[in-house]
């Protein structure tokens, strides 16, 4: 059904949309967003800047469509329309042309707002003004819109959040609905009618405390994500540079297995080698992007030797594992067991390929241990049965 459709039959029988009805988010999202790394030191030459990259450096062709403005971009409204006007210093352009720009790069524009009256960072946001901001981003051609919760008083944001949701598909474009109500809400509960995907938690930052503290909090909430909709432990700090290359490789693990959004969060005009075989990895990636689009869960957890094993269905009945070593300062071989880990009848055996190696490995039956794996570190496999 298309976006028109979808939207007269809604006013027809509704009057408003119940749900997202965007075809959208079938798949987790991929793309880039300025906060993690710029926050409001963001401009007009910074984001052209930005999406030549996304094109030279590979991402685009890895499925990274998105390219996300943050907050920080709009300055005030227009005294007579109310339409949010973008800073002239930071964007002397406007956002059409820009937009413009992104799109004849190949890429899709975000920008981002806010459910309250002010932005987080103090700028005007879209409480109250939800159909002229939507029908204004659908002018400029924006893609994306990340929705965040700040200044909001004591309006529930299950109150607030569908009042954009329904702004959004009366404009007939098919626009990504990221909410960021930080988790505080429960939205796992009642955002997937809502939203393409919704924050678990609150803000990430570039430090393994950080990241594996969002793993945690997002973990248990496999059962609400799907297509279209997804649980989104905010965005990844790979490439940040506080973080180990094992830890940046657990963390892009984690959040591919997990199905949460990849939105790269660093400088990609400077990335490192090893961010871009960290972001590129293809193998990785399928886990991510799989259509049978279930969110892969944490099946085994020892808090003595703070190892873990999570897993994954795919859509061939191939199983996407990792091996993750918690421990600090400790070295440590895994074992997975196919029936007691995985579910597989006894005695099964299967072809593992290692994803980060992009390598095949000898078939084994009914187990597969690993080397020693280092502190904070992964290995993530892919388990082909072999009937």
């Amino acid at each position: 059904m298309s976006m028109f459709m979808v939207v007269a039959v809604c006013a027809a029988f509704m009057g408003s949309c119940s749900a997202l009805n965007n075809g959208l988010g079938l798949t987790p999202q991929m793309g880039w967003n300025s906060w993690n790394h710029f926050h409001c030191n963001i401009n007009e030459e910074l984001i052209k800047q930005t999406a030549d990259a996304m094109v030279s450096t590979g991402l685009l062709q890895a499925g990274y469509e998105y390219l996300n403005l943050d907050d920080c971009w709009a300055l005030s409204r227009d005294n007579k329309t109310n339409v949010i006007q973008p800073d002239p210093k930071s964007f002397p352009s406007g956002f059409k042309a820009l937009a413009d720009y992104v799109h004849g790069k190949g890429l899709k524009f975000g920008v981002y707002s806010d459910a309250g009256t002010k932005t987080c960072a103090g700028r005007p946001a879209s409480l109250g003004y939800e159909e002229i901001d939507a029908q204004t981003y659908a002018s400029w051609g924006v893609d994306y819109l990340k929705y965040d919760n700040c200044n909001a008083g004591k309006t529930k944001p299950e109150v607030r959040y569908p009042v954009m949701r329904d702004a959004l598909n009366k404009t007939g474009r098919p626009i990504f609905f990221s909410m960021c109500e930080w988790g505080v809400d429960n939205p796992a509960t009642w955002a997937p009618n809502v939203g393409n995907s919704w924050r678990t938690t609150g803000d990430i930052n570039d430090s393994w405390g950080s990241m594996i503290g969002k793993a945690d909090a997002n973990a248990p909430l496999y059962t609400y994500a799907g297509p279209g909709g997804w649980n989104d432990p905010d965005m990844l700090e790979v490439g940040n540079g506080h973080m180990t290359t094992d830890e940046d490789m657990t963390h892009f693990s984690l959040w591919a297995l997990m199905k949460a959004p990849l939105l790269v969060g660093c400088d990609i005009t400077k990335m490192t080698s090893t961010t871009i075989f960290i972001l590129t990895n293809k193998d990785v990636i399928a886990v991510s992007q799989d259509t049978l689009g279930k969110q892969g869960q944490r099946v085994k957890q020892s808090t003595t030797t703070k190892q873990e094993i999570w897993a994954m269905d795919m859509s061939d009945e191939s199983k996407a594992v990792i091996l993750l070593n918690r421990h600090d300062n400790e070295t440590q071989a895994i074992t997975v067991d196919f029936h007691e880990d995985l579910g597989w009848p006894a005695g099964t055996a299967a072809m593992p390929r290692d994803l980060w190696a992009q390598k095949n490995m000898t078939a084994v039956h009914s187990m597969f241990k690993s080397d020693g794996l280092a502190p904070h570190s992964v290995q993530m496999l892919r388990f082909f049965p072999q009937h």
